[in-house]
């Protein structure tokens, strides 16, 4: 019989797969398929720096460490992944050569040596000697010259030289430079260029003079970024200085990864990964540039050609709101939700400036994870404290690749006047969590808004989130407990409205699946639906297929990492798991429970991974609002739908695309239409009126 479980990070592989099959898909537009070659390249830095990075931290310990569905070691994960990206990143760099084909009958073209015209190497070997030599930093790597420390995810060049007497050096120098353009623009105006580091590669004996050049290739290093934070800290440090010191640390961790441009001599690669400290299997050759970034310097040129890229889309004004009048006010009247990158989030920022002006407003509460890097939020926030209100904010240091920014924004805020919490030992605070407390003539009142998404206006307009704001009294009671909480270092033993991690979210959802069984073992329909980014928590797996066996149905949409195998005879049988990856990135959470009447709903921020679960601060929200409900059910059955962009999970684990039959169904797109079309029935109204 088939597993019922998927590695976690095999099943991560297959969704960077679904990535690259839109870079492969003819009916996305050109440069938008260049975009996902991108994504794909840059999703596996990241996957290396921390997973991998992880389970080679785990090699380490003293005892052997079996992952918890499918038993495997650390050692046996490294040993498939490096299988699997290998095949991978032949895929990568099959549709890479044939989009940048594609692109020069645009009239752009990435040329080597091999393809300069002779009045082009003039002008190259020129710009060499003129512009990259003066700058260059060479190292030979000798008894008195150590081998030189390289930058996570730079590109370097290295060359083999050879000395009059036959003996063997390295030789390298750094190809990055924020001094010189990275694509180096050829005479003549035709659209040719030459990236940076093929120049410095070609030339590079001129550097080394003396030597004779046996071989040469660029390399590019990935480094662990995976850190435990709360197993460094010393309670006598201030908090926010250790984190800064731990970025520095970071940018230093081992290596897990070599990219190389070019074959070189075994012994050669054999002595890099001695000096790197890598075994040889770590080891990647990419016929596709090393660095992928210039891809979007090459869609800014094409930027005219509007067939090149998706039609353009802009969040659109939600029609549940008024202009001209207090957002607070319209929020009472009853309970609003926003759907991005449809709608805008600009009711949010509104709700946010209009707290801080609010005379009545006695305080601001706030959970930040992620934010852009000019944020409106943060203004707000700022204004609030100036204004003389209670602004407390927790500001998540350990939000991974975004440490440095949020540690700014603290320090910025903290100078306004806000009160700053850094989290809580052991716990990540990752809860999408806005409290507004306002002195009203009925006494105190509390204005809630809980999301999926990060507060963040950027990824706004590109990821799909959920937004509920609501005067709901348990439920602001039940977030004012969750504030306290965090500002006295504690987390929440029980609740019972909002579902609260680490304590009171993995119990409650089992509760509901329990539910759904009792209902069905009954007699009666029961029904469980699901939106996630991640599903890992072995507990939750459990029960979903314990309610599989009862005959409930359980309806997934699953973005990334899905480590329950569906469709499995008398186990998994009544799962049904999609995949929906497309223009803008799924994010929204939805959890639904039951049948009719009985159907409850609710929306947060934690995926089911243990680390949401029970290792972080998050929280999810019921939805009482009947009104929202039928949209949220609206959203999520479309979705299910969806027959262009959604795949499929069948029973082996494998992704298929879903064949699409009858209507054609885009979700993201049929849902940005209908935002569109809301927004225009609104100003028709308006103009009648």
């Amino acid at each position: 019989m088939e597993s019922i479980y998927m590695n976690r990070e095999l099943s991560w592989l297959k969704f960077n797969a679904r990535v690259l099959e839109e870079a492969e898909s003819q009916e996305v537009p050109l440069c938008e398929r260049m975009t996902f070659v991108s994504i794909y390249q840059s999703n596996l830095d990241e996957f290396f720096m921390v997973r991998v990075g992880s389970l080679q931290d785990q090699m380490l310990l003293d005892h052997e460490i079996r992952e918890n569905k499918t038993n495997m070691t650390a050692q046996e994960q490294i040993h498939e992944i490096l299988k699997e990206v290998k095949k991978l990143n032949r895929r990568k760099d099959q549709v890479y050569t044939e989009l940048m084909k594609k692109i020069e009958g645009y009239g752009i073209k990435l040329i080597d040596f091999a393809s300069a015209k002779p009045d082009e190497k003039k002008f190259l070997e020129s710009y060499f000697n003129q512009e990259i030599m003066p700058l260059s930093s060479p190292t030979i790597v000798a008894k008195r010259q150590p081998f030189p420390f390289l930058r996570n995810e730079e590109i370097y060049a290295v060359v083999v030289l050879e000395t009059r007497n036959k003996k063997e050096k390295i030789g390298i120098i750094p190809c990055s430079n924020n001094m010189l353009p990275r694509m180096i623009e050829l005479p003549g105006g035709k659209g040719r260029y030459m990236l940076l580091e093929e120049l410095i590669l070609h030339y590079i004996g001129k550097v080394f003079k003396g030597y004779k050049v046996k071989g040469k290739s660029l390399i590019r290093v990935v480094r662990n970024a995976d850190i435990d934070a709360d197993a460094l800290y010393d309670e006598d440090l201030d908090y926010r200085e250790f984190m800064a010191d731990l970025m520095k640390q970071r940018k230093k961790l081992s290596p897990v990864r070599l990219d190389m441009s070019r074959e070189m001599d075994q012994a050669v690669i054999e002595a890099l990964c001695r000096y790197l400290e890598i075994t040889p299997d770590r080891v990647f050759k990419s016929e596709a540039p090393l660095d992928l970034s210039f891809i979007f310097q090459i869609q800014d040129l094409l930027r005219k050609n509007s067939e090149l890229f998706y039609e353009k889309r802009v969040p659109q004004k939600s029609p549940d709101f008024r202009e001209n009048e207090s957002i607070l006010d319209q929020i009472r009247e009853e309970d609003k939700l926003l759907s991005y990158p449809y709608e805008s989030i600009r009711p949010f920022l509104k709700m946010l400036t209009e707290a801080a002006e609010d005379e009545s407003v006695i305080s601001i509460k706030m959970t930040l994870y992620r934010l852009a890097k000019q944020s409106k939020v943060v203004e707000a926030l700022c204004e609030a404290a100036e204004n003389g209100k209670e602004v407390v904010v927790l500001v998540e240091l350990r939000a991974r690749f975004d440490e440095e920014n949020n540690i700014r924004w603290s320090r910025m805020l903290e100078q306004a006047g806000c009160q700053i919490i850094y989290g809580l030992e052991g716990y990540k605070v990752h809860s999408k969590l806005c409290l507004i407390t306002r002195r009203s003539e009925k006494g105190i009142e509390y204005i809630t808004q809980i999301g999926t998404g990060n507060y963040n206006e950027k990824t706004a307009r590109l990821y799909t989130d959920l937004c509920l704001m609501t005067v709901n009294e348990q439920i602001g009671m039940e977030a004012a407990r969750v504030f306290q909480a965090l500002t006295k270092g504690e987390i929440i033993e029980e609740v019972d409205h909002l579902m609260v991690a680490p304590k009171c979210l993995q119990s409650k959802v089992i509760a509901l699946i329990d539910e759904e069984i009792r209902h069905k073992k009954q007699g009666e329909d029961a029904y469980i639906g699901l939106k996630l980014n991640s599903l890992t928590d072995k507990r939750i797996i459990d029960k979903l297929v314990e309610a599989s066996k009862a005959g409930v149905r359980v309806d997934m949409i699953i973005r990334g990492i899905c480590c329950m195998v569906p469709g499995i005879k008398g186990e998994t049988e009544n799962v049904h798991i999609i995949s929906i990856v497309g223009r803008f990135l799924e994010h929204s959470r939805i959890y639904i429970f039951g049948c009719g009447e009985r159907t409850k709903y609710y929306i947060g921020s934690a995926d089911f991974m243990t680390r949401n679960t029970v290792k972080r601060v998050e929280v999810a929200t019921p939805v009482y609002s009947e009104k929202i409900k039928k949209r949220i059910r609206g959203l999520f059955d479309l979705m299910l739908s969806d027959n262009k962009k959604a795949r499929t999970e069948d029973y082996h684990g494998k992704y298929s695309m879903i064949k699409c039959e009858g209507q054609p169904c885009n979700s993201q797109e049929m849902l940005y239409q209908e935002a569109y079309d809301r927004a225009a029935i609104k100003t028709e109204n308006k103009v009648v009126e």
